[in-house]
């Protein structure tokens, strides 16, 4: 007879073996992608240097290559030109390869028959500047556009006309002819087939399925739609599902096509053309590329609501917002207005969390997309112009600001979605050409799965039948999710199985999401898996480097199968010979090891995810490297501009470690302490630039604030206001040039604009209360939401402070 104590010891062990099991999920990936089509779609071009564009129902293809377009909408008018170049260089450092961008019609036509492109609104050098900088364009042309713009871009003249808007309506195709043609001359000569960056125009925008009120209305009147009369009762205030079909669809894609008609004789030829195709929204069928959309927090619904855009599918077979008008599986996927940030109105105010910028991007790439693109990327200030505001007041929006929560704010602010994005661009700029053929293939709960469910897992596979990535995102917006732990993935390939990891599981945290490659062709090595992410690669031909980061709580481990080759440890790696593989774990941050194959060798550098956040792309005498800093780094024809908000020390690394000498433009630079053989540390500390808040309080609303000189060695002073109430406004001379709506965030506002362009040295605010009864509280962070202490409202300004954001360029 068994005793009790030997009996109990054995069911604890049993039981804590079932505890500890991991939780195995499988999937097949072994199935090879079939042919895309090509010969349907009348698209693409040539360049006169020899490069080419060309589309199939898969993806983009750049000189004969599989190619993944990032694009990033950046608004020219919204931004002061002197500030462009940097901005432009700050979205190249985060990999961007595409710019899009709106012409805003009533912008530039404001009086019938006046165009204004000048300053700001210099859409030519705007696009010198994109090309200078190496980044494509794709140009939005209207006529409507939305964005947030006053009446969607529309000019308030187009009302008192004789004619129907968005139709075809003779008179009104006159007018949009005419600003097709000034638009043509300006651009003249840019296009890709002219050896220009310009390769792609969108025409129109969200026709048939959404409009903008009138900026010309009176108070508390229902909203009056930009959109011809037919299609009113279908039209939607934003971007959403449209589940009636419009009985003028025909209409709507003749409509398209002689937009496209008037594009291509106002000499805008490009091998790209778009339209927004969510929703049941007009295209011209084989001749635009449909995109879609996708927005976690949107303003224009009644309250949150929890977005199906973290779940994965096939989004090939089922677009988001669908129905749409067109057949999926003619196009390559191209979210290209995916919501990377939010505006707010005065009555609905959502928080964008960065930390759904990238899973967002995790789940759309799973889900088949060979494109990304957002909505903002970079932020800005709504022009003004005599007697009105651009912004969209009917809707309720800010006057000036289009901050938009982006990655790049309002006034160039940096932000976490900028450094967390960076990583999965940096990654589909090298290896999205592998990446770009691959199916989807996804469990059988996927179909099934809803986005209130937070504890199953989400995950699929991007595959060519042997290779491929697997892809798992732990984020939801609106809810948290629950830890994912002791997982373990079976991805059967056509040559033989893979098991991620291959004993043992690792733990996936909430708000996390990665990309982890199976059977991948390391310079002809096999990389059986990686429990760590791709981010780049490096070097140059004859010695290159590749380098992955993992997230808390996952440790790398990289599996080697097959012979020829040989391991070696550098630097907190771990070297074990297996029957069929060779197993490397790492452990700590920036550990490294080698690998041998003939008389080449390949470096792989391992970082967490935190320190993958701080790199930065370099390249310096045809090799490129790696920058890791807590700063803002701008690569420039081999030097870099480091950008240093508050902080007088610039500190930062160079990886693999560099033979030149290193000068500063500012402050005095010195070598960091030697952490490690594989890089240089430096060190910049620049002179400190101190000016005190000195206010005059007029009432408790308005108070001056006095302004400091932008002196030497300073990119921009910053004034950051933290206070409690409901809306704020800046002015210069008694003109308003920044807004606010309170978001229980500090007023963060770049000053640079100001006091270069001014004399002017005083700045009023005006404040209105915030009150208990307010609709967009329910928006805010409960945390920042005011204790009224039953007072019907608050207004409270608590601290107000000059930051100065130092600046210095590092030549090598």
């Amino acid at each position: 007879m068994m005793k009790p104590v030997i009996l109990l010891a054995l069911l604890l062990s049993v039981s804590l073996a079932i505890a500890q099991a991991p939780n195995k999920y499988v999937l097949d990936a072994s199935s090879v992608p079939s042919k895309p089509r090509a010969e349907h779609l009348k698209l693409g071009g040539s360049a006169p240097n020899g490069n080419s564009i060309s589309v199939n129902s898969d993806y983009f293809e750049f000189n004969g290559k599989p190619w993944i377009p990032i694009t990033a909408e950046f608004h020219y008018c919204r931004y002061p030109q002197q500030y462009w170049d940097e901005s432009l260089k700050k979205m190249k450092a985060g990999g961007i390869n595409t710019v899009a961008t709106y012409v805003f019609w009533n912008v530039h036509e404001q009086t019938e028959g006046k165009f204004n492109w000048e300053g700001n609104n210099d859409l030519r050098k705007f696009m010198e500047l994109c090309a200078k900088n190496d980044l494509l364009a794709i140009v939005r042309i209207g006529p409507f556009a939305h964005g947030e713009i006053r009446n969607g871009g529309l000019p308030d003249w187009l009302l008192g006309k004789p004619l129907t808007i968005r139709s075809n309506d003779p008179t009104y195709l006159s007018h949009v002819e005419k600003l097709y043609n000034k638009i043509g001359e300006q651009l003249k000569g840019l296009y890709f087939k002219d050896g220009g960056n310009i390769v792609g125009i969108q025409l129109e925008n969200e026709y048939q399925h959404s409009a903008a009120p009138w900026g010309l209305t009176y108070p508390g009147q229902p909203h009056d739609m930009t959109a011809a009369d037919r299609d009113l009762a279908l039209t939607q205030e934003g971007v959403g599902i449209a589940r009636e079909n419009n009985p003028y669809t025909e209409l709507g894609n003749d409509h398209m096509k002689i937009l496209k008609e008037f594009a291509i004789k106002a000499g805008m030829i490009t091998p790209l053309y778009t339209a927004t195709g969510w929703g049941n929204a007009a295209i011209i069928p084989d001749e635009t590329i449909p995109v879609t959309a996708a927005y976690a927090y949107p303003f224009w619904t009644p309250k949150k609501d929890i977005s199906p855009f973290f779940l994965f599918k096939d989004m090939n077979k089922h677009p988001d917002y669908a129905p749409v008008r067109y057949k999926p599986e003619d196009y390559p996927v191209f979210p290209a207005e995916l919501g990377s940030g939010i505006m707010t109105v005065y009555s609905r105010r959502p928080i964008a969390v960065h930390k759904s910028f990238d899973a967002m991007i995790n789940r759309c790439l799973g889900s088949g997309a060979n494109g990304v693109g957002y909505y903002m990327y970079h932020g800005g200030s709504t022009p003004h112009n005599g007697a009105y505001y651009f912004s969209d007041e009917a809707y309720g929006l800010p006057k000036k600001s289009y901050d938009f929560q982006a990655p790049i704010g309002e006034f160039g602010q940096v932000r976490e979605g900028y450094q967390r994005l960076k990583l999965l661009h940096f990654f589909l700029n090298d290896f999205g050409n592998r990446l770009a053929p691959m199916n989807t293939v996804l469990p059988a709960n996927a179909a099934t799965l809803k986005s209130t469910n937070v504890t199953d897992l989400r995950y699929a596979v991007r595959s060519n039948g042997t290779s491929g990535f697997l892809f798992v995102n732990n984020f939801q917006d609106d809810t948290v999710m629950t830890v994912k732990k002791d997982l373990r993935f079976e991805i059967n390939t056509s040559s033989g199985v893979v098991n991620i990891p291959a004993s043992g599981s690792f733990d996936l945290q909430r708000d996390e999401s990665v990309i982890f490659p199976f059977n991948f062709d390391l310079e002809g090595i096999n990389l059986q898996y990686a429990t760590a992410q791709l981010l780049t690669k490096g070097g140059d031909a004859e010695a290159p480097f590749y380098v992955f980061f993992s997230p808390a709580g996952i440790k790398p481990e990289f599996s080697f199968t097959g012979s020829g080759f040989s391991v070696k440890a550098l630097n907190l790696a771990t070297v074990k010979d297996n029957k069929t593989s060779k197993l490397v774990t790492c452990s700590g941050d920036r550990s490294e090891f080698l690998l041998t194959k003939g008389n080449k060798q390949v470096s792989v550098l391992v970082l967490t995810k935190e320190t993958a956040l701080k790199a930065y792309q370099i390249t310096q005498n045809g090799k490129r490297g790696l920058v890791f800093s807590d700063n803002v780094v701008i690569p420039d024809n081999g030097s870099i501009t480091l950008l240093s908000k508050g902080n007088t020390k610039f500190n930062f690394d160079v990886y693999p470690r560099l033979t030149s000498k290193a000068s500063a433009s500012e402050g005095s630079l010195s070598t960091g302490p030697l952490k490690n053989k594989s890089y240089s540390s430096y060190s910049v500390s620049v002179p400190e630039k101190t000016f005190a808040a000195q206010m005059t309080k007029f009432g408790e609303k308005k108070f001056a604030v006095a302004l400091p000189d932008l002196s030497a060695g300073l990119n921009d002073y910053f004034l950051q206001i933290d206070y409690t109430g409901d809306t704020g406004m800046g002015f210069i001379d008694a003109e308003l040039v920044t807004d606010e709506f309170f978001k229980g965030t500090t007023w963060d506002i770049g000053l640079r604009n100001i006091l270069s362009s001014t004399k002017t040295r005083e700045m009023v605010f005006y404040f209105r209360p915030v009150y208990s009864n307010a609709t967009y509280l329910k928006d805010l962070d409960p945390a920042t939401v005011p204790n009224f202490e039953n007072k019907p409202s608050i207004l409270k300004v608590n601290s107000v402070k000059f930051v100065p954001e130092y600046r210095t360029t590092i030549s090598f």
